[in-house]
């Protein structure tokens, strides 16, 4: 087996932890390499280790996803809902087969208007959002369309379209519901409504969205997942899902509520301990 390896932070590789597992790996005859850009990736590469935390797990996605390499998330970071197994747990379920790969969700984005830039240049695709935000003081007023449809004009510091994979990433802070990661939904949010009858809407995932800001400043910021740019305030973004999936390799012993229960402290209550 082919095993690429993608990390963000290359003093990991003094890591004792992470030397021993690459140890493990190659005595089990598996064939290691490392993995910076697209262009790295050698043929027949059976998958992705990210090593390091969930930013890295959003990079390693960004980077191979749409080549259809699974990716199987090893945490040296804080709080690894993505990137959640230990290195000790690796080689174990890989040698016996205590795994399954699991499709999530991922988004699209293209811009369009006057002199719009075709190539994002952050890759247009993200796992958990794509957002957008004002660049100044002023309030957005930010114009949603699902399907053609119009919503009523959002007027808030920016909005966000989120899988079920970032319903516990920035839509979670936002207000945003929790979703099951095989949930086929988008979740629309306001960030920091300046109205308070507004919020989060979930639509499913086969919805064509179409967003446009009003704005006193020239430009605005757009993120996908932990990337920025700056765009042209008089652009419209058009988000829709990857004709793609995200291939993520969950161990055996992983259980999306339990990551919840002992990530997130979802249900904490001293109740629950009698």
């Amino acid at each position: 087996m082919k095993i690429g390896i993608y990390m963000l932070k290359d003093e990991l590789k003094g890591n004792k932890r992470f030397n021993e597992l690459c140890e493990q790996l190659s005595k089990a005859s598996y064939e290691l390499y490392d993995i910076v850009t697209k262009a790295d990736i050698r043929p027949h590469t059976d998958l992705v280790l990210s090593v390091g935390g969930d930013g890295t797990f959003l990079s390693a996605a960004q980077t191979v996803s749409d080549v259809g390499i699974p990716i199987l998330g090893v945490n040296f970071g804080r709080l690894g809902f993505l990137s959640e197994n230990r290195p000790e747990s690796v080689l174990p379920a890989l040698m016996e087969g205590e795994f399954s790969v699991e499709y999530r969700t991922m988004l699209n984005a293209t811009l369009k208007g006057k002199n719009a830039r075709r190539d994002i240049g952050l890759l247009p695709y993200a796992v958990n959002e794509v957002s957008l935000h004002r660049s100044g003081v002023g309030v957005l007023g930010i114009n949603v369309a699902i399907n053609g449809e119009a919503l009523p004009t959002y007027w808030a510091d920016g909005l966000l379209v989120a899988t079920s994979s970032g319903s516990t990433a920035y839509s979670l802070s936002v207000g945003g519901p929790i979703c099951m990661p095989d949930t086929k939904v988008l979740i629309i949010a306001p960030i920091c409504p300046h109205n308070l009858n507004v919020r989060p809407l979930v639509v499913p995932d086969t919805a064509k969205i179409s967003i446009s800001i009003q704005s006193r400043d020239p430009k605005a910021i757009m993120t996908m997942d932990n990337k920025t740019m700056e765009i042209d305030s008089d652009w419209t973004v058009e988000i829709a899902v990857a004709q793609f999936s995200l291939k993520r390799i969950r161990l055996a012993k992983s259980e999306f509520v339990s990551a919840l229960t002992s990530r997130l402290f979802w249900g904490e209550d001293m109740r629950n301990n009698f």
